[in-house]
């Protein structure tokens, strides 16, 4: 069994999807930490979360993000059938 983990940046502000980031993951969905720290540091100025939070409340909209982005990334892994065990 392969226990390296691999740090795949890229996700979201850079313009990596789901998708993208699949392929890097062992068949059981482990060995990866997907990095989008813009997407999420900065969130707040998102079109998706700037009516919706203010720029005080920013910890806000990095955590909804920040789940977006989690789920996002296991509904794809489900989708290649690469879902990990929890």
């Amino acid at each position: 069994m392969n226990r390296n983990i691999f740090l795949v940046p890229g996700y979201g502000a850079q313009g990596g999807k789901a998708e993208d980031v699949v392929p890097c993951f062992n068949d059981d969905g482990y060995g990866v930490v997907v990095s989008s720290s813009r997407g999420i540091i900065f969130a707040y100025n998102l079109a998706l979360y700037k009516d919706k939070y203010r720029q005080e409340d920013y910890y806000l909209a990095s955590r909804e993000a920040a789940i977006k982005m989690r789920d996002d990334i296991v509904n794809t892994l489900k989708k290649y059938g690469k879902a990990p065990k929890w």
